[in-house]
């Protein structure tokens, strides 16, 4: 990641972003700390080779899902970080519009963004999770954000729907834990226990697991479409087949950097010029 591109600020902008933001920093290490040292010894001997195994298993997780998500916020996706040139051809420059907030020429793609307040290079939508916004540079770490939440999530389930269903189901399987799975606040303000904290954590662990899901479904379908969210959904014009479409978000190592968020991949485009790219494609129908 090219140091210049650093965010400056950091810090999230209003209070549905701190919120979320605040709720990713307890819940990720909490769940950690719950599956490695409460659930797993119940079912692998410490220092076993499954023990181990798992262990490394989860780091990794661990690692890429924290990494990827301070990528994305470290990473400045606006249109500060550059200096824009408008082309001086009036064909090309017809794509480029006028913010009235930002005051200037900003090229195709690059939306406002109202919590950011800037303009965002191929802007796809603002995350809440991580209090930033998600495009040009950014995507790639989002993406690999959400697809290792959604392998974590869905590997503690299958470790903790075993845990409390079967090791312990003389303390789980009954019908005062399905209330408590639905009224989780007025469990707490009933009894606060490990018991119900466990709980919260399982049943936490399957909304991650759904919404992450969804997320993937809705944005990994759109990457492969070339299209941003908002805006492109119903349209083609920046589609180049499945491959491509995912070699401009991920990079040109787009099949290595699920390993590590370290690992360099170049983008093939600036995310700013995509005039030429509509001039081309326009030709070429």
């Amino acid at each position: 990641m090219n140091r210049k591109n650093l965010r400056k600020n950091l810090l999230p902008r209003n209070l549905a972003d701190i919120c979320c933001v605040l709720f990713i920093f307890t819940f990720i290490p909490l769940t950690f700390i719950f599956e490695m040292c409460i659930v797993l010894p119940a079912f692998h001997e410490t220092g076993s080779y499954m023990f181990i195994l798992t262990w490394l298993l989860g780091t990794f997780l661990l690692f890429n899902i924290v990494g990827n998500f301070m990528f994305c916020v470290l990473e400045d996706t606006s249109i500060k970080t550059i200096m824009l040139t408008p082309p001086t051809e009036v064909e090309l420059r017809r794509y480029w519009r006028l913010c009235s907030k930002c005051e200037i020429l900003t090229p195709p793609r690059s939306w406002h963004c109202e919590s950011c307040d800037t303009c965002i290079l191929k802007r796809d939508h603002h995350c809440v999770f991580t209090g930033c916004c998600v495009g040009h540079r950014n995507q790639r770490y989002f993406l690999r954000f959400i697809v290792h939440i959604i392998l974590g999530t869905f590997y503690a389930l299958c470790y903790n729907s075993a845990y409390f269903w079967w090791l312990h189901k003389e303390t789980f399987l009954d019908l005062r834990t399905a209330v408590k799975m639905i009224c989780p606040l007025m469990t707490f303000l009933a009894e606060f226990s490990w018991t119900n904290i466990y709980l919260v954590i399982y049943e936490i662990n399957v909304i991650a697991l759904i919404y992450t899901g969804v997320l993937l479904f809705f944005h990994g379908s759109n990457i492969l479409k070339g299209a941003v969210s908002y805006h492109e959904r119903q349209t083609a014009k920046y589609d180049m087949g499945w491959r491509k479409n995912l070699i401009m978000v991920m990079g040109n190592r787009w099949h290595l950097v699920w390993l590590s968020p370290f690992l360099d991949s170049q983008l093939p485009h600036d995310g700013v010029h995509w005039e030429k790219f509509l001039q081309t494609s326009t030709k070429n129908r």
